[in-house]
């Protein structure tokens, strides 16, 4: 995410929203933001949105997703926000939507599996 420029805006639990602002690496052919980009930050979102739900000794992997472009994404700005949808001890699924900069175009959406695995130490 760090390499994108996004930033995590709010975390509610069972709700996340990520950001990300427009620069000419993160593009396509045609100057919109690239569906890569688009597709990475609602999968983080709604990564991000299961794990709020999980216990502290969980960490979550996403099994399979599918998105949905709805517009091209010719804004400043990219809104994702994921939300758990049903969270269950080994699986929770989400539903991601990402906005434009106003929040009023919806120009994708998504559904995600996300897999609960035991943390990890650093």
């Amino acid at each position: 995410m760090r390499t994108l420029g996004a930033i995590l805006e709010s975390v509610e639990p069972g709700t996340v929203t990520i950001t990300c602002g427009f620069t000419g690496g993160l593009t396509q052919q045609h100057g919109l933001f690239h569906g890569g980009v688009v597709a990475s930050l609602v999968d983080v979102a709604c990564g991000y949105a299961a794990l709020s739900v999980m216990p502290a000794d969980r960490e979550v992997l996403t099994v399979e997703f599918k998105v949905n472009f709805l517009k091209p994404a010719k804004t400043e700005r990219l809104i994702a926000v994921g939300q758990v949808v049903q969270a269950g001890r080994a699986l929770t699924v989400c539903e991601g939507s990402v906005f434009d900069a106003t929040r009023t175009h919806v120009l994708a959406r998504m559904t995600a599996t996300m897999m609960a695995i035991a943390a990890t130490s650093s």
